[in-house]
């Protein structure tokens, strides 16, 4: 049996790494993925396109625009002098806030008087949008803050305000940043799509060449066959999970706290469901092209009920439910976890159990269907 296995194997490898095809796929794609997640998947912002429009040009006007444009955040790019710039800057997306100060603004802060001002946001991207505004909230209340104390100043009174000192420590994320969340995240989406594509392809590759035939009347027994098959598969999947965990932790400096060997241990508990549902792709389909359209049928739902770029409390009920069978789920808590918090098997077991459960019957009623049509 072993010797079967072994033939089969070895049958698996060359042909995979004798195309170039499928060589380019295995090298090129994950560092693609990786190196395309670490610069582009970023939301920290840091630099917000500002246009200036000062129709007061006032001494009061000029000091909070400092506030703004002294800030790390708020970048004058563009100084304005109409509303036709202003809607043109917004339009065609130019500059992402144009800060406005009407005429006036100077006198009634000189007479005491409410002062407004206006923030116009380009709100295509509404949680950019929220953060922005809350950057600007922040620089309003230092604003007010200092005319309050210089009022105080100028009629001689020495103003004692309580205060609260409120001071955020963040865990595991240091300095929020966002590769740091993205980039273990990435794991799970190469390990996902390359063992769907190379399994369901591989499967259905040997329908179209005819060779499947040559293995059903070979001496080879189904679960030695369906074995054979899967295994490569299994271990170039482990070999980009090596590859990308190295890039991050070596090029993005993405923090690795847990255990290597638990990664390990997931990864194969997971690569039971991903292996199982290509090899379930492969009897379903005739040809590469229907079962590359299935893979990705399969990938994009699970991809966005995952939590990989979208937090799930904050889905639908409904949709939150329908998640708890989602095997990619509990497997990129298992990844941030062991890689951000460096917590252990005691902390993660929640989540490798039902992993491991789903993984179990995925390919267990996987290959009984493929049993079934080669028998």
């Amino acid at each position: 049996m072993f010797e079967r296995i072994k033939a089969i194997i070895i049958k698996e490898f060359k042909q995979v790494l004798r195309d170039p095809r499928m060589k380019t796929i295995i090298l090129v794609s994950p560092l693609l993925q990786i190196m395309l997640f670490g610069y582009a998947a970023n939301k920290d912002i840091d630099f917000i396109p500002t246009a200036i429009y000062d129709r007061d040009n006032t001494k009061e006007s000029r000091q909070l625009l400092h506030m703004f444009t002294y800030s790390k955040y708020f970048v004058p790019e563009y100084y304005i002098n109409s509303d036709v710039e202003e809607n043109y800057m917004l339009d065609k997306g130019l500059a992402s806030v144009v800060l406005r100060i009407d005429r006036g603004f100077g006198r009634d802060i000189k007479a005491g008087k409410d002062a407004s001002i206006q923030l116009a946001l380009d709100g295509t991207d509404s949680n950019t949008a929220m953060t922005i505004a809350g950057y600007a909230g922040t620089i309003m209340g230092n604003y007010q803050y200092s005319l309050l104390m210089d009022d105080a100043s100028s009629q001689g009174l020495q103003l004692s305000v309580p205060s609260v000192d409120l001071r955020g420590r963040a865990w595991f994320n240091e300095n929020l940043i966002s590769r740091n969340y993205y980039l273990p995240g990435v794991i799970a989406s190469i390990v996902t799509i390359m063992s769907l594509l190379l399994t369901a392809m591989a499967i259905v590759r040997e329908k179209e060449i005819g060779t499947m035939e040559q293995l059903i009347v070979s001496p080879l027994r189904p679960l030695e066959l369906i074995f054979g098959k899967l295994l490569p598969f299994g271990v170039i999947a482990l070999f980009q999970t090596a590859l990308i965990t190295t890039l991050g932790i070596l090029w993005f400096h993405v923090p690795f706290r847990g255990s290597l060997a638990l990664l390990i241990l997931a990864t194969c508990v997971y690569l039971f469901t991903t292996l199982g549902v290509g090899l379930f792709i492969s009897t379903i389909s005739s040809t590469q092209q229907e079962a590359m359209m299935s893979v990705f049928l399969f990938y994009m739902p699970t991809l966005l009920l995952s939590g990989f770029a979208y937090p799930i409390a904050n889905m639908p009920e409904i949709i939150q439910w329908s998640t708890l069978i989602n095997p990619m789920r509990y497997y990129l808590v298992i990844v941030r976890g062991i890689f951000l918090k460096g917590v252990g098997l005691d902390i993660l077991w929640p989540n490798l159990l039902p992993l491991l459960v789903i993984g179990i019957l995925v390919i267990a009623m996987s290959t009984l269907r493929f049993s079934k049509k080669i028998t």
